[in-house]
């Protein structure tokens, strides 16, 4: 396993839309661990493909205290359950240091692929179901900057251009 670079706002490439994975294979299965190994180490409890410059649709996630509990989705289909919406504060391993409320719908059914290949469907709530809508979100291009206001996020990319330039 390794630790793979992850990229931070406002780099273009996390605008990058991701690619479906074709064949669930020994190279998939490789990033999945990569991945998970980068979340951890980071720490943070969702990270997707996209994050770490892989535009393919794989998404990690352990919302687990013990982090025992790993989450894999890949070529992630969602459908909202519930339109009732709640508010939660959203961080992201890309945006470090930062944190925004942010309106998500609080029920969702999640089809996805495993690690193996194999097909399943979940309807988490909560804290869960926000993390996947986060996470899938980056397989889109989107991050959680872009629902709050141009100001606040015009504030949140100069510090981190500021802290970028002074670590280089």
């Amino acid at each position: 396993m390794a630790l793979l670079p992850i990229l931070e706002f406002p780099d273009p490439r996390l605008r990058t839309v991701a690619a479906p994975v074709k064949e669930v294979d020994d190279s998939v299965r490789q990033l999945i661990d990569d991945m998970f190994e980068t979340m951890y180490d980071a720490p943070g409890v969702g990270l997707a493909a996209t994050q770490v410059n892989v535009h393919l649709q794989v998404i990690v996630i352990d919302v687990s205290e013990e982090k025992d509990q790993p989450l894999v989705f890949i070529n992630p289909q969602i459908e909202i359950l519930d339109e009732t919406l709640f508010d939660y504060e959203e961080g992201c391993l890309s945006i470090p240091g930062f944190y925004e409320e942010i309106t998500r719908p609080r029920h969702v059914r999640v089809t996805s692929l495993d690690r193996e290949g194999n097909s399943f469907t979940m309807e988490p709530e909560g804290l869960l179901a926000v993390c996947i809508q986060h996470e899938m979100d980056h397989l889109d291009g989107k991050l959680f900057v872009d629902y709050i206001s141009n100001m606040k996020r015009q504030r949140i990319r100069k510090k981190l251009e500021k802290q970028q330039k002074a670590r280089a």
